[in-house]
């Protein structure tokens, strides 16, 4: 959090460096994922890590799993190349490069892709879904109110705070 705070004064790499807000709605909402990823994950890719949420908080609380943060913008690679030092997270790699790029040479070797989606799921579920093995899942954060998609399906799962909800557009690869 420290570093993100420092970074944001110069980088602006999130919407705010109230310590608080990070706290909640980018470190604790990073953990919701873990609600969904099953049990066997592995090798994970976080797809569009920005300022690397949900990514890092992930690492850090399940240490064990192989993490790829995938950015393309470069002040955002710095800034995950420095973290991922400073906290001596090991087995996590900084993939400075974009998505439709890198998928022709990684396609289809991630047990799991988790992302904060901004954009349009039905979009983005398809790129992200070429990264996962069979079998493997797409797990992105959605918006407030569920838009219709076409491909996947919406899972609702307990909230930071007591008595709300996180909506997650959850899409497990089928074989080919």
């Amino acid at each position: 959090m420290n570093l993100l705070v420092k970074w944001n004064k110069t980088h602006r790499l999130v919407g705010s460096a109230d310590p608080e807000w990070i706290i909640e709605r980018l470190l604790l909402d990073s953990l919701l994922f873990l609600r969904i990823l099953p049990a066997g994950v592995r090798w994970v890719l976080d797809f569009g890590t920005g300022a690397g949420v949900p990514g890092i908080p992930i690492k850090i609380v399940w240490p064990e799993i192989d993490m790829a943060l995938l950015e393309s913008k470069r002040r955002r690679v710095s800034f995950l190349l420095t973290t991922v030092r400073e906290l001596g997270l090991t087995r996590t790699r900084v993939l400075g490069v974009r998505a439709e790029d890198l998928v022709a040479q990684s396609g289809g070797t991630f047990d799991a892709v988790v992302m904060r989606c901004a954009g349009n799921p039905d979009r983005v579920l398809p790129l992200a879904a070429g990264f996962v093995r069979e079998g493997g899942i797409v797990v992105a954060a959605g918006p407030p109110k569920p838009v219709a998609l076409t491909l996947g399906r919406w899972v609702q799962v307990p909230g930071v705070r007591e008595k709300t909800t996180r909506r997650f557009a959850v899409l497990v690869k089928a074989g080919e």
